[in-house]
């Protein structure tokens, strides 16, 4: 397993920041602005394997392209909640023949609020003992407990956290529902939604946002704007963006729940979807668009799109595919502003913040 060492911070971000600079020399980067993890304990989830050696019971993990299991009593890049539950936990299922029967692995979910949801997923069929069972663990520790087994699923709480985000001095609410994608370093995450509404504020008209995912920046977006289009594909996260629109007072959103590439084909009347029946493209004077794509980064139609905006504002998870699409929006749009948010510590990985705008 990768040794994590607080005293290693700096130097493992310096050395990644070092490596992105040489990637990007092809492009004339403004000062990058950087936007720094918590060394420990930033993690929001987890999942472990859970492990029986006789009469024990441990976490273990995998290092990525690797077979081999470690295991382990705490992992330090997780919350504090996270540590505290896997240790009471651990005891309760070490305990118990009904929680520990057949259990497979173990995935946490927490917030900066201080609620939890644990799911517990077993190679056996789930009866009445072991809900009666995990509904008094459940209560114990004040969680929410899911249970998951093959072709079932039980709720003993609630399948869904309340999250609250502080951007800019304002707190915004978020639904996050198990099993549903959510930014993984809640701190990193405040940093994000900071810098992409400071941005926002210099703009205005009308935004087209794609992936939007549960309305993580549409929420802290939507003000800097007349109107808001946003996309996304997933029936889940629809539902938690419309919940989280609700609980922050947005109105001026529309979620039409779409493809990057359906919605390139509608802008440009190439094809009509009854999924937008009720929203009326042409009402829209669209200036902004803001894009938080997978890994693979934008696919070629969608790259073609941006261009045509007066200004873009791209998070991106994977620098590689970023500099690929930069190559092109670079052509008609000049970078005004570049970041890195250390989301993920002690790996490679880096996310990256770009506002790009068309010169007038």
């Amino acid at each position: 397993m990768t040794v994590i060492d607080p005293t290693q911070y700096e130097s493992q971000l310096a050395t990644k920041l070092t490596v992105l600079e040489r990637e990007y020399l092809r492009f004339n980067l403004p000062n990058i602005e950087v936007f720094k993890s918590e060394p420990t304990h930033y993690r929001m989830r987890a999942e472990f394997r859970v492990w029986h050696e006789g009469e024990k019971s441990s976490y273990a993990m995998t290092n990525p392209g690797e077979k081999t299991l470690y295991t382990l009593e705490q992992f330090p890049v997780a919350s504090e909640l996270i540590n505290q539950l896997m240790t009471t936990l651990l005891g309760e299922i070490t305990d118990s023949d009904i929680l520990r029967k057949r259990l497979f692995s173990a995935e946490f979910l927490t917030t900066l609020s201080g609620e939890a949801v644990v799911t517990l997923i077993y190679h056996r069929k789930l009866d009445d003992e072991w809900e009666a069972t995990a509904t008094r663990l459940q209560d114990a520790l004040g969680i929410n407990i899911i249970g998951r087994s093959r072709k079932q699923k039980i709720i003993l709480g609630r399948e869904y956290l309340l999250e609250v985000l502080q951007v800019n001095e304002r707190n915004y609410h978020y639904q996050q529902v198990e099993g549903s994608f959510t930014q993984p370093n809640a701190g990193v995450n405040q940093h994000m939604l900071s810098w992409a509404e400071n941005c926002s504020k210099q703009l205005n008209g009308d935004l087209l946002e794609l992936y939007c995912g549960n309305g993580n920046f549409t929420c802290v977006l939507a003000d800097s704007f007349d109107k808001v289009l946003a996309t996304e594909v997933s029936k889940v996260s629809v539902r938690s963006a419309f919940y989280n629109l609700n609980a922050n007072h947005i109105s001026n959103v529309n979620i039409a729940r779409m493809s990057s590439e359906e919605l390139t084909q509608a802008l440009n009347k190439e094809r009509a979807f009854r999924r937008l029946k009720e929203i009326p493209l042409d009402n829209y004077n669209f200036s902004t668009l803001f894009v938080d794509p997978p890994r693979a980064g934008l696919d070629p139609a969608t790259e073609q799109l941006a261009t045509n905006f007066t200004n873009i504002l791209y998070i991106s998870c994977n620098p590689q595919t970023l500099g690929l699409n930069l190559e092109t929006l670079t052509k008609t749009h000049i970078i005004k502003r570049f970041a890195v948010f250390d989301q993920f510590p002690y790996t490679p990985h880096l996310e990256c913040g770009v506002w790009l705008q068309k010169p007038s």
